[in-house]
């Protein structure tokens, strides 16, 4: 049998159709599905990508209209991973995650790897303990930060406040914390310094009512059995809605804390980036 080379000229060669790819196209590697509304994949890391455990990076699929479609993500790996993990919500007519919560392994997403953002340890000041508040899939960037050992050497404690509707909506927490406690890079790290305090506000728990409130009343500090927020040892911060944000900061800055960002570290930092459907 004669083999033929076909070359970009021959007419053989017209009727293979050129693979397809995306542009700043990455690879995904498994997909987790938590709840009918909650999702989390992992993807291939490009080579040229580096970033700060809490950052985000800006990715999508193409629109209908031929054209990138792209949301700001948490990357929810840590900045030492060999891929990059991405937790989401499904809005059944998003632009985006209507297309984004049907990926299979395999499948190709569009990744721009300028990564950047303000839940990063530099922008805060030194303190004792550090505050990670979160509604939804605010966690994202938090599970990023709770998987970096700079997190353990930077803080004597490290407190994730996590608040959804529902318990199910906690399990993607819940679980990933969980096993750190057997992690070989920083499960000795994280023995005694991480608590986890996470609350629902429409089914029933063992933690009820929304962080603003369980901070004001100073009921986290009771429940912990730890002393209540000062400015002078507690850093924070948060990820959530605007409303959120906004109701949280009120509450810190009522402890004296100050916003702070990449260029001026303060107390506390508050990611702004997200409106709609990529929080």
């Amino acid at each position: 049998m004669t083999e033929i080379a076909l070359t970009q000229d021959s007419p053989a060669a017209a009727n293979i159709p050129a693979p397809k790819h995306l542009p700043d196209a990455q690879t995904v590697t498994a997909v987790t599905h938590w709840t009918d509304a909650l999702f989390s994949f992992r993807v291939s890391r490009p080579q040229s990508l580096r970033f700060r455990s809490g950052e985000f990076v800006m990715i999508g699929l193409m629109g209908d209209n031929g054209k990138p479609l792209l949301r700001a993500y948490s990357i929810a790996s840590p900045s030492w991973d060999d891929e990059l993990e991405f937790y989401s919500i499904k809005v059944p007519d998003g632009p985006l995650t209507s297309k984004l919560q049907h990926i299979k392994v395999g499948d190709e997403i569009i990744l721009r790897p300028k990564p950047v953002g303000t839940l990063v340890h530099d922008a805060l000041l030194p303190g004792k303990r550090v505050w990670f508040l979160a509604t939804g899939t605010g966690i994202a960037p938090f599970a990023s930060l709770m998987r970096d050992p700079e997190t353990y050497e930077k803080y004597d404690q490290v407190i994730m406040m996590h608040t959804c509707r529902t318990a199910e909506e906690l399990t993607y927490g819940r679980e990933l914390i969980e096993g750190l406690k057997n992690d070989e890079l920083i499960g000795e790290m994280v023995e005694g310094k991480l608590l986890y305090y996470p609350t629902t506000t429409r089914e029933p728990s063992e933690h009820m009512g929304r962080i603003t409130d369980n901070l004001s009343s100073g009921k986290v500090f009771a429940d912990l059995g730890i002393e209540p927020m000062t400015a002078e040892g507690d850093r924070a911060m948060v990820c959530g809605s605007l409303a959120f944000n906004k109701d949280v900061m009120a509450v810190l800055e009522s402890y004296g804390l100050r916003e702070g960002a990449n260029s001026e570290p303060r107390e506390y930092v508050v990611e702004k980036a997200f409106v709609g459907e990529g929080v």
